[in-house]
Formats: structure tokens, sequence, C-alpha cells
């Protein structure tokens, strides 16, 4: 690994040997130790979009291993506006010795990797959130001791988010399904990219539009916003659609008694998904939550390390 871009340049071993790092890392830091894997190693943080999570995740992350981070807001670079992509990458690969970069349009991150001379990391774009996707499978590892096999029903908007753990679960042997309004659903050639994986792995992947059925059986059952950072125009017309696939004890109903719900966060409750449910017996949000700082550390440790 030079990069981390996006769950489809790793192969199903490549994702678990990165897991099984995130659990060492997590039981390292649980016991107190793993404070040298990073030292004197520098990541700049690039944020085009704010957020809670991947700031402070890495942020720690980087402090847990004994290096540091460097947070350059939407105003300081102004990515591709004050200046190129391409020259962002230049420089700052001189600087530090990696860098993370939450952007809006998935072309900046590909670009900053192509003219970095360190190793970039995407902290979420449009099209891809592989940091999400490895928080999401070390968390379904965690509750089920394992992923293969295991039914993964997605409920809601075919996003980024979806996309991510569809190829990851479908690497790893899952039966993943997801359920979207037919005008929200993922993109057919990602479909059948996953699909392709789904055979090598002994997986298989179903796209579907009704949310009863996909989370019929299901050992996890996972939802996401129903309107992106950067959708608010269009949240109006969101809210009218996607009722159907609110994830509601009703619908959970249809799932395994053992049934482990995740959402990224943050979430917008009495929408995608209810109180009841996400502080239920059955959730594993905050879990999920802090799992981004396990599956981020390894992922720095594999590139930077």
């Amino acid at each position: 690994m030079k990069h981390l871009l996006n769950l489809t340049d790793l192969s199903g071993a490549d994702i678990q040997r990165l897991l099984d790092l995130a659990v060492e890392l997590k039981h390292e830091w649980k016991v107190g130790g793993g404070k040298d894997r990073l030292t004197g190693k520098t990541l700049a943080m690039v944020f085009q979009k704010p957020s809670l999570r991947t700031r402070v995740s890495f942020d720690v992350g980087m402090i847990h291993l004994g290096g540091q981070a460097l947070y350059l807001s939407p105003n300081e670079i102004q990515l591709g506006r004050r200046e190129s992509v391409a020259d962002v990458a230049r420089v700052l690969s001189r600087y530090v010795d990696g860098i993370m970069a939450r952007v809006f349009a998935h072309d900046d991150i590909v670009e900053l990797a192509q003219y970095s001379r360190v190793p970039v990391i995407n902290g979420l774009s449009d099209y891809s959130h592989p940091c999400q996707g490895m928080a999401d499978l070390l968390t379904i590892l965690e509750t089920h001791g394992r992923i293969a096999g295991l039914r993964i029903a997605f409920v809601g908007d075919g996003n980024n988010v979806a996309r991510t753990l569809m190829f990851g679960a479908a690497k790893l042997g899952a039966e993943f399904v997801i359920a979207t309004p037919a005008e929200y659903a993922l993109p057919s050639q990602d479909v059948a990219l996953a699909r392709q994986y789904a055979s090598e792995s002994g997986g298989t992947v179903s796209a579907l539009t009704d949310a009863t059925t996909a989370v019929e059986g299901a050992d996890v059952v996972y939802t996401d916003t129903w309107a992106s950072m950067g959708q608010e125009d269009e949240a109006a017309a969101r809210r009218r659609i996607f009722p159907p696939y609110q994830v509601n004890q009703q619908l959970l109903s249809g799932a395994s008694p053992q049934v482990t719900v995740l959402h990224c966060l943050p979430a917008h409750r009495g929408e995608e998904i209810t109180d009841e449910v996400a502080d239920g017996p059955n959730s594993a949000l905050f879990d999920q939550a802090e799992n981004r700082l396990h599956a981020q550390k390894a992922i720095l440790v594999e590139l930077l390390g």
C-alpha cells in the first residue's frame, strides 16, 4: 500500500490484515502501549468539509502512536481554488510524512495522490469513505466474530458510505444487500464490480428497493443520513421519499434477534433512524464511532510506519 483512496485498491487479504492490525493496536492502547510506532512522524490533515470524528480520530490517533497531526482548515488552503491540487500535494509532501484529505470531489484526492511524495489517505470524498468502511468492518468483526457469511443490509441512500461498505463486504465474503429508492440507487457499474469481488470471495451482492426484504434475517443493518453534506437543497425532497427506509423497531423485527445496528453519524434522529433503535440494545453506533480511531491507526501504521 502506498495510498488509501478506496477499498477497491485493496485485496480481501489486505483488508483483513488491516483489521487484524487495528485489533492489535486497540488492545495495545487499552494496556498503555504502542506509543512509539510513529515517533517523529507528522500527518497533514486537509479539510474541505468539516467533521467531528475524522478530525479528532486522526489527531488523537497520531498522538497515540507518538506522532503529531497538523490541521489545515478549508480557508487556509482552498484546495483547487487558491492553489492547484497538484501544487498543494507537491508542497505539503516536502513538509510532512503523510496527508489525509477530506474533500468534496474524489478527483481531488486522486490528484493529491498522483503528485504527492508521501502517502495520501482519503478521509472522505463524494465517491468513497474508506476510513469509515474500515471502522464499519472492524465493528462487525468485533460484534460477530467474523464477516464472511454474514447478511449485511444497508438501507437508505446509495451514497459513498454505502458504496464503500458494499466493496469491503464483497471482498470479505459477506452477503451484502442494499435497499434504496430507485432514483437513489448505487450506479449499476459499482454493483457489478462488487459482484465480481463477491464471486471471488464466496459472498453475494443484491440491490433492491424494498427495505423489509433487505433486512430479512440480517445480521447487520446499516443506515446513513438521507441528505449528505452538500445536498442540503435536496433535503426537503428526500424527506418525502425516504420514510419507508427509516430504521425503526418495526423494520428490525424481520432481522436476526442478534442484529447489530450501525450508522456512521451524525444521525438525524427521527428521520433515517429512531431514538429507540439508535439507543437500543442492538445499537453499536458509538462502538463504531470509537473504531474510527483504531481502524485509522492501523492505516497510519501501514502507510507511515
